[in-house]
C-alpha cells in the first residue's frame, strides 16, 4: 500500500510539474482570437455551470418575479448595461462583443438555460474571466431579483413588446406646453433625458407601476443632490449610479430642473375610502399611516415623517405626497437593511426607519400614495 501510494504522489506531483512548466512556456494560446481546445473548453463550461448550480442552491426565496414593477425595472437597466453584449428582441450582439473569448451567449435564445435562482446568483456575482461583472452596487442585493424577473420572460419575448418594456413611453409630440424646456435643451442634456424617459417618463410620473419613483414637482435641488450622491457612490444603485456617473454638475442640473418643473403629470385616482374587499384600502391602515406621519411613535422610536418631508421641508429631502405606494415600502425596507449608502442623509433615514413594523411600512406607504400634494413645484421657492 505504502508502494501504491508513493506512485500515486510521484504521479500527481509530475502532472503537476508538467502542467506547471506547460504553462510557463506559453505554448497555450490565451488570444481571444484563438477558439480553446476543446477539451478546455468543455472543463472550463462544466465547471462554470457547476459553480453556479451549487451557489445558486443557497440564494434565499425569491420576492414575486411576476410583479410588474420589477420585470419593468430589469428592463430598463439590461438595455442599458446587458443588451449591448448579449443582445435583444430588437437588436443583435454587439459586433465586438461576438469576438470575446468566450463570447457572451445570445439571451433572448439562452436566458431559459438558467433557474431563476441562478438567473439571480449571476446577475449580483458575475463571472470570473467571463467579461462578466459583478452588479456595480453590491450592498443592493435586491435589484438583481429585477433583472431575473426580467430574463426569465426574454425567451420568445416579440421585439415590439420589448421596446414597451424598455422604452417605456415615446418622446411627446403635439401640445408641449407641460415640456417646453425640451425645445431650448442642448443637443447632450436632451440626449441624456431622453435615457432617462425610458424609465421616468418626460413628465416624471414614473410609469406607474412602482418600478421607478415619481420625480414630476420634486424640489430641483433634492433631485440634483440625489443625482450627484449616485454619480459619486454616495448613494447606492447599481441600476443607478451607472447611468449618473458619466454626467458632470451642469447636466445634472438641467435634468434636476427639467423633472423639477413637471406639476401636469396626473395622479392615479385615490380608491375609495369604504374599499374594504381592498386590505390595503382598509380604514384601519390608512388611520396608522396618517397618525406616524403626523406625530411618529414614541414608543418605539419612529419619528413623526412630516418633519422632514412636509410641505416646508429642508430642499434636500423629497415630497412623499402622491409617490408609489410600492415604492415606498421598497426604499423603507432597504433603509432598515442600510442598503442605501453612506451620504448623511441616508444615515439619517437608516435610524428612522430601522425600528419600523411590516404593517408600519404598509401604512406609510399606502399614506402616502393616496395624499395629494399641497404645494406646486412651480411656486416660489420650490426650487
Amino acid at each position: 500500500m505504502r508502494r501504491v501510494l508513493t506512485i500515486i504522489g510521484l504521479v500527481l506531483g509530475a502532472q503537476a510539474v508538467g502542467g506547471f512548466l506547460f504553462a510557463w512556456s506559453g505554448l497555450y494560446s490565451v488570444a481571444a482570437s484563438k477558439e480553446h481546445w476543446p477539451p478546455v473548453y468543455w472543463f472550463l463550461s462544466m465547471a462554470m455551470r457547476s459553480s453556479i448550480e451549487t451557489h445558486a442552491a443557497f440564494v434565499g426565496d425569491p420576492p414575486d418575479l411576476d410583479d410588474p414593477a420589477l420585470i419593468q425595472r430589469g428592463a430598463g437597466h439590461y438595455e442599458d448595461g446587458c443588451a449591448p453584449c448579449h443582445g435583444a428582441p430588437d437588436a443583435a450582439r454587439n459586433p465586438i462583443s461576438r469576438h470575446m473569448l468566450p463570447a457572451p451567449p445570445f439571451l433572448p435564445g439562452h436566458a431559459g438555460d438558467w433557474t431563476d435562482k441562478q438567473l439571480y446568483w449571476i446577475s449580483y456575482n458575475g463571472i470570473k474571466y467571463a467579461g462578466m461583472p459583478a452588479w456595480p452596487a453590491q450592498a443592493r442585493d435586491d435589484e438583481p431579483w429585477a433583472m431575473a424577473a426580467f430574463l426569465r420572460r426574454l425567451g420568445g419575448m416579440s421585439a415590439e413588446d420589448y421596446r414597451r418594456l424598455a422604452f417605456g413611453e415615446a418622446p411627446p409630440d403635439g401640445d408641449r406646453s407641460a415640456l417646453a424646456d425640451l425645445e431650448t435643451m442642448d443637443g447632450s442634456a436632451r440626449k441624456v433625458l431622453d435615457n432617462c424617459a425610458r424609465c421616468h417618463g418626460y413628465d416624471g410620473a414614473g410609469r406607474g407601476t412602482g418600478a421607478f419613483p415619481r420625480l414630476s414637482g420634486q424640489k430641483a435641488e433634492y433631485l440634483f443632490h440625489a443625482l450627484k450622491a449616485y454619480a459619486e457612490g454616495g448613494r447606492h444603485s447599481g441600476i443607478m449610479q451607472p447611468v449618473a456617473a458619466g454626467l458632470d454638475d451642469a447636466i445634472l442640473r438641467t435634468l434636476a430642473d427639467h423633472y423639477a418643473g413637471q406639476t401636469a403629470a396626473p395622479y392615479p385616482p385615490p380608491p375609495p375610502a369604504n374599499a374594504d374587499a381592498d386590505a390595503d384600502a382598509d380604514p384601519a391602515l390608512r388611520e396608522l399611516g396618517a397618525r406616524l406621519a403626523e406625530s411618529g411613535d414614541r414608543g418605539t422610536g419612529v419619528p413623526a415623517c412630516s418633519g422632514c418631508h412636509g410641505p416646508n421641508r429642508d430642499p434636500r429631502y423629497p415630497r412623499l405626497d402622491g409617490q408609489h405606494a410600492t415604492y415606498i415600502a421598497d426604499q423603507l425596507r432597504l433603509w432598515q437593511k442600510d442598503a442605501h449608502g453612506d451620504t448623511p442623509l441616508s444615515r439619517i433615514m437608516a435610524a428612522a426607519a430601522r425600528n419600523l413594523t411590516e404593517e408600519q411600512i404598509r401604512a406609510l406607504s399606502l399614506h402616502y400614495a393616496l395624499s395629494r400634494p399641497q404645494e406646486t413645484a412651480g411656486m416660489e421657492g420650490a426650487r
